[in-house]
Formats: structure tokens, sequence, C-alpha cells
């Protein structure tokens, strides 16, 4: 549908006709002395040669019914598209060290490491989260920004998807990936920012303690969320036969639970897959997304458009214009001769 939005500029429509059909002032003198019909002859000639010149003056009304169209401001509405308002700005960390490489966890019956495991949840967990802004930062021995919060849930499970163990060193810096969790999230509302820890060790490099991090985040009122992933048991193979280990001795239990509860978040114990996707379940539940959909109409601007081909027209009539001045001046010179 069309709308213009200055419909009142139409009023110049009529411009140029009310021009037209002023009163012109008349040339002095009651007639012109001719010295020889020849002469006479050439001058009808030119006359004929001169006559009004219609394609230039339907080029200029052309143009001037655009410019004024053009002026008024169209815009065409599109067909109402269902749009679903903004959510939370909510930043995944995601531990990449040489750890998470531990074969405890099971995919389709098979066995999968930490983060295989990790990332099959992760990206059902993210194509559910319709209206918020994910953004992944993945952590090793230093802490890096893997995806910027976007709402391209796509773009983001592929970055994720893509991510492999080492990729930011072997060691675990919980510190930083807080410390860019809390800068990727500055100047945003102050009741949408969440950060999701997702660890299996404790920290052991970094430049900013986790304390301190945390101690931030709740100043700058970013939510944590942490999860310790990792089996409590897993049979391995020694010189002596099968043994019963802790894959998960190195988890820092007391530090994720300090963080979560100074954040106002909540810490989770990962021992299985099925522990990882139920937790995703209930952060799900703690962290809501928009449940009420806007209706929008695109609107689409026409000003440019019109405004072109106001000034083709323009241009076609100074075309026309000079071709007819190119004619009379033919025809003067040939009634001189």
């Amino acid at each position: 549908m069309l709308e213009l939005s200055w419909p009142w500029l139409l009023v110049l429509l009529p411009l140029p006709l009310i021009m037209y059909f002023l009163p012109r002032t008349k040339a002095k003198g009651d007639g012109i002395w001719w010295g020889n019909s020849h002469q006479l002859r050439h001058h009808q000639d030119i006359k004929v040669a001169t006559r009004k010149p219609t394609l230039r003056n339907t080029c200029l009304v052309i143009a001037w019914f655009l410019l004024i169209f053009a002026l008024c401001q169209p815009v065409w509405l599109g067909e109402p598209t269902k749009v679903t308002p903004s959510g939370r700005d909510l930043l995944i960390a995601l531990d990449l060290s040489g750890s998470m490489q531990v074969t405890d966890m099971a995919l389709d019956n098979q066995p999968a490491n930490r983060l295989e495991a990790a990332k099959s949840v992760l990206a059902n967990f993210i194509k559910e989260r319709r209206g918020d802004r994910i953004g992944v930062i993945v952590f090793g021995s230093k802490a890096y920004l893997q995806a910027p919060l976007s709402f391209d849930t796509n773009t983001i499970n592929q970055l994720v998807q893509e991510t492999q163990i080492g990729f930011a060193g072997e060691q675990t810096a919980i510190g930083d990936a807080i410390g860019l969790g809390i800068k990727r999230l500055e100047d945003k509302p102050s009741d949408k920012k969440v950060l999701i820890l997702m660890t299996d060790g404790a920290n052991t490099a970094g430049r900013v303690q986790p304390q301190q991090a945390a101690t931030f985040a709740a100043s700058q009122n970013v939510r944590i969320h942490t999860i310790g992933i990792g089996a409590d048991s897993m049979i391995v193979q020694s010189f002596f036969g099968p043994k019963a280990i802790n894959p998960s001795s190195d988890l820092d239990e007391t530090l994720l639970k300090n963080i979560a509860a100074q954040t106002g978040g909540e810490y989770f114990r990962a021992k299985s897959t099925e522990d990882l996707q139920a937790i995703y379940h209930t952060l799900d539940a703690l962290e809501p997304t928009p449940t009420e959909d806007i209706w929008q109409r695109p609107l689409t601007s026409l000003f440019h458009w019109l405004g072109l081909g106001s000034l083709a027209f323009f241009g076609l009539s100074l075309l026309a214009s000079y071709q007819l001045t190119l004619r009379n001046s033919n025809w003067r010179k040939r009634s001189r001769t």
C-alpha cells in the first residue's frame, strides 16, 4: 500500500498550469514590414520549424509531477511481518583447555569427549534462544571472543561447532573469561546481562583472579551461571587392568559456586550429556525468552526512485530543447542564403 508522508505538497502540482494561463506582456508595435515576398516565405518556414515543442513540454510536465510526488515522501507499506522483541544479551564462555578432551561423555551411545558433548547440547540451546542476542567466548590460557553478540543464531552455532580443543591454550583462565564477558556486556540493560560459564577445571592461568572478576561482575549487574562439566567416575585401563578414577578431580566446584552466588546466578554440575541437556532446559526457564511477538509492516521509501525519474525526464526536456534550437538555427541560416 502506498502512503504519502507529506501529502499537502500536492497543492503545488497545478503551479505550472497557473503560470501558463497568467496574462503575458504583449510586444510593442503593430506590424512588421517585409521587403519582399521571398523573405516572408522563409519567415513562414521558420514559424513552422518553431512550432510548439510538444516533446519538451511533455517531459517537463512528467518531471514536475515526479518531483512533487518525491517531495511528498512516498513510502510503500509491505505485508505485516512478525518480529520477536529483543530478549537478553547472553554470552556463553566455553572452556577449550586440554582437559576438555577427556572422553567421559557419550553421544548417541558412543564415547565422546567433553567438548563434543558441550557443542552438541549448545547447538539446541542456541537454536531455541529466539529473540536473544547470543555471543561466544572461548578460553584456555587466554580468553578470546569467538562470536560477538548477535541475533543470527545460525552463524553463532556454526562458530561454536568450529571450536577445537587447544585453540586458546592448554590451561584455564576463568578470571579472564569473566572479565572479557563483562567488557562485552557493558552499556547493556542491567536486567538482561547474562553469562554462562562452562568449565571442567580450576583457574590455572590469566591475569585476573576469578573472585575479583565475579565481584566486578556483580557491581555491573552481570548474572553468571556456572557449569562444572565432567564425570565423577571413569574406568581406564592400567598396567594392572581396569581401574576406576575420578576424571573431575581438578574441578574447582567451590570457586564456581561462589561466582554464581555472588552474581545472582546458579551453579550446575554436569556429569553426563543428559545432565547438560537438563541444565540448559533449566537455564531456559531461569532466563526466559520473550513470548509475545510484535507485528510490523516494513517501509520502503520511493523518494530516490521518483527523484531519479524526475531528473531523467528533465534531462530529456533539455535534450529536446537543444534539438529544437539547433533546428531553428538551421532554418535561419537557410533563410539568409
